[in-house]
């Protein structure tokens, strides 16, 4: 579950971890008052307006029909009502959400944190992860953050450096030291970086994160170490033990066949192709997929039904994946283990007759527990399915479906 970067740095302050103030706001009479008070709080005519979106790149993206971009510096409350009136209720399109772009419901109002001082600013980056294949979590940081970093990243990648944590033995002092000098810091800056680094590592762990970035990760003039920005995504399957952070979840920026697939506890992930998935089990799930492509199609969906399929979540399924005009064709590959082969055929049966006139192809390939019996009755049922009990016989069927 992906968080707004108000709602991250919310959860980041109960952990101690500094960063940029600021009061999200949803409408522009509220963003004027939100620009009030953190005029009277800084004493500084400056702040940030910074649309709310599930999505990177918000300072080089622009709002539809206009060269406002996603974040924007205002020196006068006039500014900041200008550019609320600009970003709110916008379609704001960047590199990450693609040119479709994402309506902009809130935006968040920030302090200035380039006020001058005895010492000049710098702009990091980190971020903490999964590291899957040392089975460690990772700490990766660089001199050069910024709305650059993946030009950085492709270009130097000898400029981003990684440091692994042990499991079980949590991120020693050792190591947040050698963060801070790798970053160049040094004194009241180094200190500040050691406890920012600690913290943060805690907060990730903490509230189960699956990755965790903070960009720009920012040193100011007075030597203060703060996360100005901050991107957070959450693992679903921890949510259980935090209510309080599965409530944040705003589903208007996720995508809405993916929101009705949950409902019905369907594991769906849109893709761009032209044949519908409906599989039980991740792993025949991908095998799927990749038998779709080696057949000359494209899976247009991953669809993991789970290993008690009924009628009820195959017609759920069924109706989701026939929302994507691209789909041409669908493919139903269930491995009777958990469940007979027989009763998920009578489901597809079922839901079929419920979906009325389909045009589409419909290919069900069944194998295991009682799948001979269950091609009989797809065979049989009248309708316009065709059915496979071998793998190769349903990329046969797939492939001419796509031709």
């Amino acid at each position: 579950m992906n968080l707004h970067e108000y709602q991250s740095k919310e959860l980041l302050k109960k952990y101690n971890v500094p960063v940029q103030e600021g009061i999200a706001v949803d409408t522009v009479m509220a963003a004027e008052e939100a620009y009030r008070q953190i005029k009277t709080q800084t004493n500084n005519n400056f702040a940030v307006v910074k649309a709310q979106i599930h999505a990177g790149g918000r300072g080089k993206g622009k709002i539809v029909g206009s060269e406002q971009r996603g974040v924007a510096v205002g020196k006068s409350l006039e500014d900041i009502s200008n550019i609320a009136k600009n970003i709110l209720g916008g379609t704001l399109v960047t590199i990450q959400t693609g040119p479709a772009g994402k309506k902009v419901n809130k935006i968040l109002i920030a302090q200035d944190v380039y006020y001058p001082g005895p010492n000049e600013t710098k702009e990091f980056y980190l971020s903490i992860l999964l590291d899957r294949a040392k089975g460690q979590n990772v700490i990766m940081y660089s001199t050069e953050g910024g709305m650059d970093i993946e030009e950085v990243a492709h270009n130097t990648p000898e400029k981003i450096h990684k440091e692994w944590v042990f499991p079980g033995g949590g991120l020693q002092g050792f190591q947040a030291r050698k963060i801070a000098f790798n970053l160049g810091l040094s004194g009241e800056a180094f200190k500040n970086c050691v406890k920012f680094v600690t913290n943060l590592y805690n907060a990730y762990v903490g509230i189960d994160a699956s990755m965790l970035e903070i960009n720009p990760l920012f040193k100011t003039s007075d030597e203060k170490i703060i996360a100005v920005d901050c991107k957070l995504n959450l693992d679903d399957n921890a949510l259980m033990r935090h209510a309080d952070i599965a409530a944040l979840r705003d589903v208007t920026e996720e995508d809405p066949t993916e929101v009705e697939a949950g409902q019905f506890n369907l594991n769906f992930v849109k893709l761009d192709g032209n044949v519908g998935c409906m599989v039980n089990g991740a792993g025949l799930a991908m095998a799927t997929m990749d038998m779709i492509k080696l057949s000359g199609g494209e899976p247009a969906n991953f669809l993991d039904v789970g290993g008690t399929a009924n009628a009820q979540t195959v017609e759920a399924g069924f109706r989701i994946i026939m929302k994507d005009p691209n789909v041409k064709a669908i493919l139903i590959n269930i491995f009777g283990g958990i469940v007979r082969c027989d009763r998920v055929a009578a489901g597809v049966i079922e839901a079929f007759n419920k979906l009325g006139n389909i045009e589409i192809p419909i290919i069900v390939r069944l194998q295991g527990t009682n799948a001979v019996e269950a091609k009989k009755l797809i065979d049989e049922s009248g309708l316009k399915v065709q059915s496979a009990i071998q793998l190769s016989e349903a990329a046969e069927l797939v492939k001419k479906a796509v031709a």
